[in-house]
């Protein structure tokens, strides 16, 4: 009888290449679930989870940031770290087409291409968070300076 083997994503395969350790966490899930609820679902703290939101210049330069559930992006602030004069948010019809993931299942690890990534600086509080695996129903649990080494990341306080 054969192993039912894990599915890994992108995301984790990087991780693993980088011999980072991580916990995976999976849920069922067909349709894209805020993260509150999937805090909820999981069990986990809602300050440990993290979102991954990506953004757009008026140049078409795209920037990701990595922020707590409950916190909302200022976009001046993440225009100033980004050195850009100012952006938006992607459109979700155009997550996929940017970035190789879906909504509900982007992480900042391995997307289509190298962007550059934003960490939230209060995600240095908690010696793990857990952010999206790379696909619905898959969270990943690492320590913020694996996410910042793994994303080429950097850490900087950008909500409001």
């Amino acid at each position: 009888m054969a192993k039912n083997k894990e599915v890994k994503t992108n995301a984790m395969r990087i991780l693993d290449r980088m011999k980072i350790s991580y916990k995976t966490y999976t849920y069922e899930c067909d349709d894209f679930t805020d993260a509150q609820h999937t805090a909820d679902l999981l069990g986990l703290p809602h300050e440990t989870m993290f979102k991954t939101l990506v953004t757009v210049s008026p140049e078409h330069g795209y920037y990701v940031f990595v922020l707590p559930i409950d916190s909302e992006l200022d976009l001046k602030k993440c225009a100033h770290e980004a050195g850009v004069k100012s952006l938006a948010m992607i459109h979700v019809k155009d997550i996929h087409d940017v970035t190789g993931y879906i909504r509900g299942g982007c992480t900042a690890i391995g997307m289509k291409k190298q962007y550059p990534v934003f960490i939230s600086a209060h995600a240095r509080s908690f010696p793990q968070i857990t952010v999206s695996g790379g696909k619905l129903g898959a969270q990943i649990e690492l320590s913020p300076d694996d996410l910042a080494a793994a994303s080429k990341g950097k850490f900087c306080d950008f909500t409001r």
